[in-house]
């Protein structure tokens, strides 16, 4: 199993391939985007970066629309398991 920092670290390497493959350089997508070239330069040298500025990226990369699909709910085998899922007394929040 992949550890965070890899996974930031292979989001990085796919975004700069990406980017590569656009003919981008990294000031052009700086400029496009609105993050910092200097931010830019750090997420592809080691994956680290905030959210909103990795989306802003992943737009101008045309890869937005996977975002979307990160926390998707599985889908119900049945709908039996549907109807107990809703029977059940679910959390609305998270503790302290």
């Amino acid at each position: 199993m992949l550890t965070p920092k890899e996974i930031a670290e292979h989001i990085a390497k796919q975004a700069q391939v990406k980017r590569l493959s656009l003919d981008l350089s990294q000031k052009s997508l700086s400029e496009l985007s609105g993050v910092s070239l200097g931010t830019l330069k750090k997420f592809e040298r080691t994956g680290k970066i905030s959210l909103e500025s990795l989306l802003r990226i992943a737009l101008n990369l045309d890869a937005l629309e996977e975002f979307k699909e990160l926390f998707k709910p599985t889908p119900f085998e049945n709908l039996s398991s549907l109807d107990e899922l809703l029977k059940e007394n679910t959390r609305k929040r998270g503790r302290k």
